[in-house]
């Protein structure tokens, strides 16, 4: 189950925050962002968290370990102890490589890692008081670019919890920089996978070709009067092991069983599935689906390196009306993700770069009113995590769905392992009640596992 709100009734005293700068000398320079890294969509801030088990044997502070890890990482990935500015030639950032040094907040909890539940999945109301916003700290331009806050638990155990500026790093690359925080915390003395920048491998290029990615900017959605009213808002986790996935791939043709992906099976069914949920009023409403791409190993003559830690990641959309939609066969839907997958390659990434530039920084992700969004960082490995205690009993994003603001735009799709002690994947979905009901009832028509949790939204 998810973090319950019960698992929210509990006291943290924090200490101050204070700047942890690198542990030796680093280059003060300028360093431009990509031409991806700086669109306006990525204006934002970004949290993972990590739960802990205390370690039999380990009289170690976890606060002080990380805290010294930390310094020490930060002499590697001394970008990230910087400031970001702003230039004036169209807005585009740069990180001014201050070594001043990033936030770490030091914090005791007055409960044991078990108060916050069994089986723990985002969301986590008691979000709020595991990564404190500093005040001042979440502008975007002239302040720390990370936000590191240790709790301890009274059983020995711990809770991780980092905010990073997204247009410093997506979600692998924010991992890969934990993943040498953890390595250093073990002793290591330096990263196995060396940080590289390499930003101007997704700049835009001199002369764009004419064309680009077509882009979905409908300003008209049925559905959204009812994603706007929060207090019918509910959230509730699935969980695919390999039963799920084995039924829902029988669902599929054969020529499209051999070519489609876990995800691609997922993916295509949640499309489905959520838009029959919603019932949208007009089958002619076309209901997108953005799907987070990670450009990183495509084939190209442009090849993203082992260690890059920017944003790399494009949306290709995939998009059908909900008549087509809920009426076609599954093979329909998986067959439109697999497809818009396909399109991505290093050419498609470089003509997003070339697109953000063209239209003055503002994103080239899909902004369509009834646009869903998923993303898999299962390759990620938040949860590999060893700072000396163990791997997490959970490691990912702090919130498994979009913003607080409009969390039914977003999935990500996360590692899991049930209570049976199968491995799959969970999926976090956000929808008004009745159309989770719809959902939950199409999962029962496949004869899936009930979902792993449900809360409700306030």
């Amino acid at each position: 189950m998810a973090c319950s709100p019960e698992a929210a009734k509990f006291t943290v005293r924090r200490q101050p925050a204070v700047l942890v700068a690198p542990a030796g000398p680093t280059p003060r320079e300028l360093k431009r962002l990509s031409d991806l890294d700086d669109q306006d969509t990525l204006w934002l801030q970004i949290s993972s968290i990590q739960f802990y088990r205390s370690k039999r044997g380990n009289k170690d502070d976890p606060v002080e370990v990380i805290r010294d890890a930390l310094s020490k990482a930060l002499v590697h990935y001394y970008p990230f102890a910087g400031r970001l500015r702003e230039h004036d030639d169209g807005r585009k950032l740069t990180v001014d490589c201050t070594a001043e040094g990033v936030l770490f907040v030091e914090a005791d909890a007055d409960v044991p890692l078990e108060h916050f539940g069994d089986a723990l999945l985002p969301p986590f109301p008691c979000l709020e008081e595991l990564i404190f916003d500093v005040p001042g700290s979440s502008d975007i331009l002239n302040t720390p670019l990370l936000l590191f806050q240790v709790t301890r638990l009274t059983c020995g155990g711990f809770i991780l919890c980092v905010r990073l500026n997204h247009t410093m790093a997506d979600a692998q690359g924010m991992a890969q920089f934990l993943g040498a925080v953890a390595e250093l915390a073990r002793g290591a003395l330096a990263p196995s996978v060396p940080p590289v920048w390499e930003r101007h491998l997704l700049e835009a290029r001199n002369n764009p070709p004419p064309h680009a990615p077509a882009l979905l900017h409908d300003n008209s959605s049925s559905i959204m009067v009812s994603l706007h009213d929060r207090e019918q808002l509910r959230h509730r986790s699935f969980f695919f092991g390999p039963k799920e996935i084995a039924a829902i791939r029988a669902e599929l043709s054969p020529e499209l069983q051999k070519r489609a992906t876990k995800f691609d099976t997922i993916a295509g069914w949640l499309w489905k599935f959520r838009t029959v949920a919603l019932a949208p009023d007009d089958s002619n409403e076309v209901m997108p689906l953005a799907i987070i791409v990670n450009a990183r190993g495509r084939r190209s003559s442009i090849v993203i390196p082992a260690g890059y830690y920017g944003n790399a990641f494009v949306a290709p959309v995939a998009t059908s009306t909900a008549g087509e939609i809920c009426e076609n066969p599954l093979s329909y839907t998986v067959e439109l993700v697999n497809k818009a997958k396909d399109e991505v390659d290093m050419e498609y990434v470089r003509s997003m770069a070339d697109l953000i530039v063209l239209r003055g920084r503002k994103t080239p992700l899909p902004t369509a009113p009834g646009t869903y969004y998923l993303s898999d960082v299962t390759r990620a490995r938040f949860e590999d995590h060893d700072f000396g205690w163990g791997r997490p009993v959970y490691g990912g994003p702090a919130e498994g769905v979009g913003s607080q603001s409009f969390p039914w735009v977003l999935s990500f799709v996360l590692p899991f392992k049930n209570a049976n002690g199968e491995d799959g994947v969970v999926v976090p979905v956000c929808l008004p009640g009745p159309a989770m009901d719809r959902l939950v009832e199409e999962m029962g028509k496949l004869r899936l596992q009930p979902p792993v949790d449900e809360t409700t939204l306030r």
